[in-house]
């Protein structure tokens, strides 16, 4: 379970599997990512391969803003 140590909170640490977020969270991040970026996140795309760590995120809104 993840503890408050802001040390470890690296860009490759699993959000879910750290106890980070919850699934609610997710929709939480997808709605800020919607409201910030400017695009709907598709029902597809919202799997951990895109939302569970913060490289994952930046690489999704990257793809998404450069239209890949």
């Amino acid at each position: 379970m993840y503890s408050d140590d802001q040390s470890r909170l690296t860009s490759e640490l699993s959000l879910i599997d750290n106890g980070i977020v919850d699934s609610t969270g997710v929709l939480e991040l997808v709605g800020f990512i919607e409201e910030t970026f400017g695009f709907k996140v598709d029902d597809a795309d919202l799997v951990p391969e895109n939302f569970d760590s913060l490289a994952k995120m930046t690489a999704y809104i990257q793809r998404r803003r450069s239209g890949a």
